[in-house]
Parts: structure tokens; C-alpha cells; sequence
């Protein structure tokens, strides 16, 4: 297994992503959809171990139209407040389309199917993955503000698993219920909540991060991979 930045081009421009391969080999790909944080070495963790597992895995850097290569500490008060910022001004659009770039660049590596994988703000992406882009899955770790955005719900056609926290501080229990109202009878969609769960419970080393419930949606997540991209 092997880390190192590629290069993805776009409409107007092109951008930089982190590739994590476990080898020569050809296998299946898992596009990561980043944290308002940016690419941080907790994602860059999660690229690497699901490398090691056999997974060709990239993580574009989807600010790169407002900074180039964003890493911030989600301990940090200024560091926050720049997320927050950086998130308040981020292109959804354009961001969808740096999505399918690199979808499609996974694929140009031997990549036959290729998921999407996504936390927070990526979270969200990843649900919008599923309805825009030709990934053939995705995950969604509390994703924020996809209560706005349910008017995407009946485009999804291919497998979507979402993990809810329950107690997520950006995702309140009524914008919750719409989710599930929406989704839950979607038969592509697979919804998994976690009681007590703040968010970000699957961060590690963050401030909400709980081993045994991260264990545990990690599990569901690889299996779910492994089912729908093998």
C-alpha cells in the first residue's frame, strides 16, 4: 500500500487529490468525500487502512476553488471558525462535479465500480453522490443539512447507506425524522442510527469520537462495500 498526491482534472482547472493503492493490482475504488476540516491525516488514515484492504482510494480536495489544500484542527477555535467559513462558502455544484472527475479518474486507473464514501459536509455529498453522480454506492456519516436537499431523494438508484447520529448537534432530531420519513421506504437506501451519538462519533481522535459505535459503522460500511463493489 502506497500514499501519494495526484492530480484530477476538471472544468476549469484541475485539482489535487490524495491516492492511497494497494499495489499494481486492479481493484475496486472509494472516492472519500472530506470534513469541513480538508484533508487531514484522520481521512488520510481511513484512505490508507481501506488500501490495505484491497481498495484503490482518492480524496480530492474539493476547496481547492477557495484554498488549496486545506487541513485545519477540529480542536482549534480559529481553526473551526475557518471550516465554518470555508463550508458557509463552498460550491455544492462544482464540488458534485469535482466528484464524478475523480470517479472517473478512478476508473481510468482499472477501477470497474467505484463508491463514495463521505463525513459531514461529505456526508451530505456523498447522499448527493448517490443521486448525481454514476458512483455505484455510497455512505453517509451525519451528513448535515440533507433535510434541505430531499428533493434528490426519488434520483437515487443505486445503493445508499446512511449512519444518523441521534444526538448530532448539526442534525437535530426533527431534520432527522424527515430524513427517515423521506428515505426510510427507499428499498436502494439502508439507514443505521446510533443513540447517544454526537457528531462525528467516527472520528478519531476527535472530541465525540466512541470506539465501539465507530466499530461498529465501520464494519457495516466495509461490508456494504464489499458487497456492492466486488
Amino acid at each position: 500500500m502506497s500514499g501519494q498526491t495526484i492530480t484530477v482534472k476538471t472544468e476549469g482547472g484541475e485539482f489535487s487529490a490524495y491516492l492511497a493503492s494497494p499495489g499494481p493490482e486492479r481493484g475496486p475504488g472509494i472516492v472519500i468525500l472530506q470534513e469541513i476540516f480538508g484533508i487531514t491525516k484522520a481521512l488520510r488514515d481511513v484512505a490508507d487502512g481501506m488500501a490495505s484492504r484491497g481498495f484503490f482510494v482518492a480524496i480530492p480536495d474539493l476547496f481547492w476553488r477557495l484554498e488549496r489544500n486545506v487541513e485545519l484542527n477540529d480542536r482549534a477555535d480559529a481553526d473551526r471558525a475557518k471550516a465554518f467559513s470555508l463550508m458557509g462558502r463552498f460550491d455544492g455544484e462544482a464540488g458534485l462535479k469535482d466528484i464524478q472527475a475523480t470517479i472517473n479518474h478512478l476508473r481510468g486507473l482499472g477501477s470497474a465500480k467505484v463508491g463514495a464514501l463521505g463525513y459531514c459536509l461529505g456526508g451530505m455529498l456523498a447522499y448527493l453522490s448517490a443521486a448525481r453522480t454514476d458512483c455505484d454506492c455510497a455512505v453517509s456519516y451525519y451528513g448535515v443539512n440533507i433535510q434541505d436537499r430531499l428533493d434528490e431523494a426519488d434520483r437515487i438508484r443505486n445503493p445508499l447507506m446512511m449512519h444518523i447520529a441521534e444526538a448530532d448537534e448539526f442534525v437535530p432530531p426533527p431534520a432527522q425524522e424527515k430524513i427517515v420519513a423521506a428515505l426510510g421506504t427507499n428499498p436502494h437506501v439502508i439507514i443505521h442510527r446510533y443513540p447517544q451519538m454526537k457528531h462525528a462519533f467516527a472520528r478519531v481522535g476527535g472530541m465525540h469520537y466512541d470506539k465501539a459505535m465507530a466499530g461498529l459503522a465501520n464494519i457495516r460500511s466495509a461490508t456494504f462495500f464489499r458487497q456492492n463493489l466486488s
